[in-house]
């Protein structure tokens, strides 16, 4: 199973924000993308979700055209795709609350009234999915704790987990450890290996090259309004082909 784009050329009325971009991410890989602030990075991770279409070219989900389906059919693709953004956005009630939602929405209505049916007859259980993300995320033993209650990196880990509970094909992070210390640092990071040990294709946009190193198997270099490089991680880094991308991995000032 494959999440990518082809070709894919994308702007607004002020003029293209990249052009013909072509990247997949397969079953179990993680993909980083790098690039300087301002580059598309996340509007890269909102064509990959399926939030928005491309200006140009196709993005496939094992090897369809998303954008030739029906919105019926493409809604089915979108929920097999998971999102964490730069900034958690979680909703009042507690870390369990928050984990399951992505099941609920997600779930057929027969299961929705099951689930609710549990919840009437037992408020202490929850499902496996929501226990198992939390302890991926090490959350586990908070789950009765209130969204508000949290720090930031708890809160981004929740997300994450909540992300991870439906068991989504492919999961995309934007900068999913923005000012985070290095502690949450870590879990999420762990989280991201641990994800891609289940199968699940992840990618993930950073300006972190360290922690590109060291979570990906492949990194796209976006810069000058295109991916300008691609390959496995070591590769990309210690022997770029492109001078660009060389200039921008050892620091120089490009934009």
């Amino acid at each position: 199973m494959t999440l990518g784009t082809r070709a894919v050329t994308h702007g607004y009325d002020d003029g293209a924000v990249f052009e013909d971009v072509s990247l997949t991410a397969g079953s179990g890989e993680v993909v980083a993308i790098i690039g300087p602030s301002g580059v598309g990075k996340t509007t890269l991770l909102r064509l990959l979700a399926l939030f928005e279409p491309p200006t140009e070219g196709e993005v496939t989900v094992d090897g369809t055209d998303a954008w030739t389906l029906g919105e019926d059919d493409r809604l089915a693709l979108r929920r097999r795709i998971g999102v964490v953004f730069q900034e958690a956005s979680l909703f009042d009630g507690s870390v369990a609350r928050n984990v399951e939602y992505g099941l609920r929405v997600r779930r057929s209505w027969r299961e929705r009234v099951r689930d609710e049916l549990r919840t009437l007859a037992n408020r202490s259980a929850l499902p496996d999915a929501v226990t198992d993300a939390l302890d991926v995320v090490g959350m586990a033993d908070d789950v009765h704790k209130h969204a508000d209650d949290l720090s930031g990196g708890e809160a981004q880990r929740v997300a994450f987990a909540r992300a991870l509970a439906y068991d989504p094909d492919y999961l995309l992070l934007d900068e999913p450890t923005s000012d985070l210390d290095p502690r949450n640092t870590a879990v999420i990071e762990d989280a991201v290996t641990a994800a891609a040990d289940r199968g699940i294709g992840v990618v993930v946009a950073t300006h972190d090259m360290h922690q590109a190193q060291r979570v990906a198997d492949r990194v796209a270099v976006l810069l000058d309004d295109s991916v300008i490089e691609m390959g496995p991680a070591d590769r990309v880094f210690e022997a770029p082909h492109d001078e660009r991308a060389k200039k921008f991995i050892e620091g120089e000032l490009v934009y």
